[in-house]
């Protein structure tokens, strides 16, 4: 029964999104959620307040290599599914996929839904051959339109 598969896996990446969704909301500019109090976050990327390189622009998160190739790491495995599954649940599973990676990687959600198209540049230039696939089995011109969040 692999439909059986996909609905609920599907509704736990919804579930997650909103579980996601309401963790960011916890914090905002004037008032921050509280980070590493858990120990068990490790924070790869920071937000900026300036850009550091010529293409960031204020505000954007500086993301390493390595928080990249995890993005790409999460991304690869999954295109078989998107694929399956069509758009519109893929999307889905992108949008939860991409939260529980700011989530992982200092709570950045908020500047990565202020900069969607950082996905795109992550993923272009550590797993470009991700990218191309991703992009064709949501069905998008580029990742940061199958992002909703």
């Amino acid at each position: 029964m692999p439909h059986s598969r996909w609905i609920s896996r599907s509704t736990l990446l919804l579930a997650g999104v909103f579980a996601a969704a309401a963790l960011t909301a916890c914090g905002s500019e004037s008032n921050p959620a509280p980070t590493g109090s858990s120990g068990s976050t490790t924070a790869s990327a920071t937000t900026t307040p300036s850009g550091t390189a010529g293409t960031n622009k204020p505000g954007t998160p500086e993301i390493s290599d390595a928080a990249a190739a995890q993005l790409c790491d999460m991304i690869r495995p999954e295109l078989s599914n998107w694929r399956g599954q069509g758009p519109t649940l893929g999307k889905i599973g992108l949008n939860a996929m991409v939260h529980e990676w700011a989530l992982r990687n200092g709570g950045i959600n908020g500047a990565v839904l202020a900069d969607k198209p950082v996905i795109d540049r992550l993923t272009t230039k550590s797993c470009p051959d991700v990218h191309k696939q991703a992009i064709e089995a949501l069905g998008v011109p580029d990742l940061a339109a199958g992002l909703a969040f």
